[in-house]
């Protein structure tokens, strides 16, 4: 995410790192309060993070955001959305992600297709790349279908000047996830939820109690991803991950 917020903003807007609290691992706020201002555009973070802890302090980091006129931006797994709250409900005002959760299996690299949310607003709508389609009415009273929306953003119209600014297009990904949501309903979508954060924690502590192993890194709340750090085992991560590879498992990110 890092690599691709400096490839689209630099060297026009500047990219600025804040502190985290070494023992929750979330955004440290003094950090925030340090370095935001009035020139500031926009405050991002991530929930879950990349790490895979949870963010609990989402409506202190947004109010600060807003306080000084920027934008509260948030990264967020979709498939934590079954149990979490809602990003609007602390804040949010622009939420993305990516949809590979969602059904989409990975394929060597593959299976990604980014999505955002905003309010239905001008000021977040005609910023919006490529086609947009919402629900209109037609010709017969009562019936609703699907349409263009804000047609006049895009390169059609405006040539040089559209939207269509980033990649191609991951019509098709979208269609799967969107199939996916509608077969798994509100009701499946909490239960995955459920059953990743369980699966975590579990795993979490039946490694804990392996010697030398020491996990979770962070004492905040974790969804599905969790930081294991095997420096007393006496094993680098790389001797570890070739170990479980015999057993038919991909081991973790080094993070070293």
């Amino acid at each position: 995410t890092l690599s691709k917020v400096r490839d689209y903003c630099k060297p026009q807007v500047k990219i600025r790192l804040l502190d985290y609290d070494s023992r929750s691992g979330q955004l440290d706020l003094a950090s925030l309060k340090h370095s935001i201002s009035s020139s500031t555009a926009a405050v991002y973070f991530e929930n879950p993070s990349y790490l895979g802890f949870l963010e609990t302090r989402g409506s202190e980091i947004a109010q600060l955001a807003h306080r000084h006129g920027a934008v509260c931006i948030v990264g967020v797994d979709p498939i934590s959305l079954g149990i979490l709250a809602p990003p609007i409900e602390y804040g949010a005002d622009i939420v993305c992600g990516d949809l590979q959760p969602l059904g989409i299996h990975m394929q060597f690299g593959g299976g990604h297709a980014g999505f955002i949310a905003t309010r239905d607003e001008e000021t977040y709508v005609m910023e919006f790349p490529s086609r947009l389609f919402g629900i209109t009415t037609t010709s017969v009273k009562g019936e609703y279908g699907f349409g263009d929306v804000a047609y006049e953003r895009t390169s059609f119209a405006k040539r040089e000047e559209g939207k269509e600014f980033i990649g191609t297009a991951t019509a098709l990904w979208g269609i799967t996830a969107g199939v996916y949501l509608a077969l798994m309903g509100p009701q499946g979508m909490q239960e995955i939820g459920e059953s990743i954060l369980g699966r975590a924690h579990y795993a979490m502590s039946r490694i804990s109690k392996i010697r030398g192993v020491v996990t979770p890194r962070f004492s905040a709340g974790h969804f599905k991803e969790f930081i294991v750090n095997f420096d007393d085992t006496g094993k680098t991560v790389a001797e570890v991950n070739k170990a479980l590879l015999n057993h038919r498992i991909f081991g973790g990110k080094d993070l070293t």
